[in-house]
């Protein structure tokens, strides 16, 4: 009990520290697009320490819901390129996702189930009739948001290994757009750049697609 006390104290801290220190104003666009050189100069001379890093925040920022993964995954592509930052970003991401998950499921679970009740309800009628299918077409439908997912679903039975590697696969392709927009950082002037109504239907249809042939197998 006292353990558990203390990791929500420490969650707590982090969490206020960011918003106490205005940390937010170096995940935007404007201040990566004009700092991109100079973070590409450190990464050239300290690249073990800057790939860490960028690894450890990533985590951070999943893990406690932060908003910001989006402009971190373009600062890892405009820096590290396109494979380096989408290996990192894949492993980081879903280690994030994780933690959330396991922190929903053992620390929040009453204030998610007061939060979130009515949609936990659909989630497990969801999990119950499609299984681990039901968390992959969620992963890859960008109307879910990425930290209700988490902690909706760790109140679930799903187990943790298979949400890891559910997670870790379906997030793939919205990372892949992501990462290639952040290749090309400088003609981005917005985040609502990147996702375009086309590349949205596409997510969707990928994401039912799994669905669709589970029921026509069943038939």
């Amino acid at each position: 009990m006292k353990t558990r006390i203390l990791i929500v104290l420490f969650i707590i801290l982090l969490i206020t520290s960011f918003f106490v220190f205005d940390l937010s104003q170096y995940l935007t666009l404007d201040y990566l697009k004009t700092n991109q050189m100079r973070l590409m100069k450190y990464h050239e001379q300290n690249m073990a320490l800057t790939l860490s890093l960028y690894f450890l925040a990533y985590i951070l920022i999943t893990a406690l819901s932060i908003p910001g993964a989006t402009i971190m995954t373009l600062a890892g592509a405009g820096i590290f390129g396109f494979w380096t930052s989408l290996i990192i970003i894949s492993f980081a991401s879903t280690i994030g996702a994780t933690l959330s998950f396991l922190g929903s499921r053992y620390l929040f679970r009453d204030w998610v189930q007061n939060k979130f009740g009515e949609k936990l309800q659909k989630v497990n009628e969801g999990m119950e009739r499609e299984g681990a299918f039901y968390l992959f077409s969620m992963r890859l439908i960008p109307i879910f948001p990425f930290f209700m997912i988490n902690l909706l679903m760790g109140l679930t039975p799903i187990k943790i290994p298979t949400y890891f590697f559910t997670s870790q696969l379906g997030m793939l392709a919205g990372s892949i757009i992501y990462v290639n927009a952040g290749v090309q950082l400088s003609q981005i002037e917005s985040t609502k750049d990147i996702i375009s109504p086309d590349i949205i239907i596409s997510l969707m249809l990928l994401g039912l697609f799994p669905l669709i042939v589970k029921k026509l197998l069943k038939r």
